[in-house]
């Protein structure tokens, strides 16, 4: 709600409104509260469950900390429960479930400061001996209570490194895949609510830590149409993105951004107050120096400034190698009709027939889950390529390379008269492939172009394959 106003949403509710709205979330939980402090689905004469005990509790403690009237009795019942959370556990939990909701409790009772010297107790021995049994939340949650307790460095530096060790990153973001298996559903377990989870524990345990702002844009990136999967996400990402701006952005930008590259001054542009606006400074090619030259860039004022440095060019020589930056690209092609429609010399260069129908397949290759993705093929010249959604085109073959239960990677796809186009907006880790067909409608040498894999808003992540040579005759 500070931030909504801050930006001056729109569409909100008044703060009165706001108020009476979660004055009856809190009497609606009280009313769904166990005998024992805990809480169950939908009434209070179901057993209690652990984990949705603690996330009950952890609402309970962050409405209470907002200045909102939590009845005392709920309150000290749920904090009890939670404070013995090990003896109400189900001994048939898997080991790493078991853990999340231990890590669970310890970080509700810090946010709460309800937490006492056997928390902190209770935070080592998890930390020292059940690190192997400790799915990513559980090491956030982890983190975050030793953040709180100083002393405890060892422990903290042990945890960050492990998180070091298993994020995927790119140039412009950051992000885990934490597949928990068996156990995932006590504890309702995503991979994304698991990035939130640690974002917040960062910030509080070393908020100068470069994957922060990575994070901050591999979570922001993980949306679909303004919001996450599901109400853990949401709840957690917005735990850490409110998080993020009390700690990076509670003081509007009023400054001027300079630019200097060498001894040359690049360019300036004033900020004044929230906003999404962004100023480009462009320095030509010829420019540019031979040697190294340091860039550098200042903020005079207050705020925080956020910059992207990157370089467009254009190759020399149309020989141009394959480049993995984030993704492998490989592109063949293929003879639909006659296997001697399409060869390939000692040379490289492919040799196609002409009126022949040729099938393109491209593969592509990543590491990690990658966001809005574009797949781009530049058409050779003399290939026309043929779309089957045209009633004109008529029927044409399937790929044989695809299991006819696959689902397509792919959303969306554009077929023009230069390239072809396939988009996503979340591409898994994996091998995915993508191929058409064309026809080979006018003879000659060509050069056809590498075709690339982008992630549309962080070009520096991309890859592409090497260019081509083709004869048609």
């Amino acid at each position: 709600g500070d931030i909504l106003a801050r930006f001056e949403a729109t569409e909100q509710p008044n703060p009165e409104q706001l108020k009476t709205g979660i004055q009856q979330d809190i009497k609606t939980l009280c009313t769904i509260q166990h005998a024992s402090g805990g809480f169950s689905f939908w009434r209070s004469s179901a057993s209690p469950w652990p984990f949705l005990s603690v996330h009950a509790t952890h609402a309970l403690v962050r409405a209470k900390r907002k200045g909102h009237q939590v009845p005392a009795d709920t309150f000290t019942r749920a904090s009890a429960y939670i404070a013995d959370i090990e003896n109400h556990i189900s001994a048939n939990v898997p080991k790493a479930a078991r853990n999340a909701i231990v890590a669970y409790s310890l970080y509700t009772r810090c946010v709460g400061e309800l937490a006492s010297s056997a928390d902190l107790g209770k935070a080592r021995m998890l930390a020292e001996r059940e690190l192997s049994q400790m799915p990513l939340e559980a090491i956030g949650w982890l983190l975050f209570t030793f953040g709180r307790h100083r002393a405890t460095q060892s422990h903290r530096n042990q945890l960050i490194r492990i998180l070091e060790n298993r994020v995927s990153e790119t140039a412009q973001a950051a992000s885990f895949i934490d597949p928990m298996g068996d156990g995932a559903h006590f504890i309702l377990h995503s991979s994304c609510r698991a990035n939130a989870i640690v974002l917040e524990a960062l910030i509080e345990a070393a908020p100068d830590h470069d994957l922060v702002g990575k994070l901050v844009r591999g979570l922001l990136a993980d949306r679909k149409q303004g919001r996450w999967n599901n109400t853990q996400e949401n709840a957690f990402a917005a735990l850490a993105l409110d998080r993020y701006f009390r700690q990076f952005e509670s003081v509007s930008p009023d400054f001027v951004a300079r630019v200097w590259l060498g001894n040359r001054y690049a360019g300036d542009h004033r900020f004044h107050g929230r906003t999404t606006e962004r100023h480009p400074i462009t320095v030509p090619m010829h420019d540019l120096s031979t040697r190294l030259e340091p860039l550098v860039l200042e903020r005079a004022g207050k705020g925080r400034m956020y910059y992207r440095i990157g370089m467009r060019y254009a190759p020399a020589n149309l020989n141009i190698n394959a480049a993995d930056h984030g993704f492998t690209v490989e592109r063949h092609y293929l003879a639909v009709d006659d296997p001697d429609d399409v060869t390939r010399n000692s040379e490289g260069t492919w040799q196609i027939k002409a009126g022949a129908r040729v099938r393109i397949r491209l593969t592509m290759a990543t590491p990690s889950r990658r966001h809005h993705v574009a797949l781009i093929d530049p058409i050779a010249a003399g290939l026309e390529p043929l779309n089957p959604v045209l009633k004109t085109t008529g029927p044409l073959p399937e790929d044989g390379a695809h299991d006819w239960w696959s689902r397509s990677w792919f959303e969306h796809q554009n077929m023009r008269d230069d390239r072809v186009e396939a988009f996503a907006s979340t591409v898994w880790s994996g091998v995915h492939s993508y191929s058409y067909i064309a026809a080979a409608t006018t003879p000659g040498t060509f050069v056809v172009g590498p075709a690339k894999a982008e992630e549309m808003y962080a070009p520096q992540t991309f890859g592409r394959s090497s260019s081509d040579r083709m004869i048609i005759q």
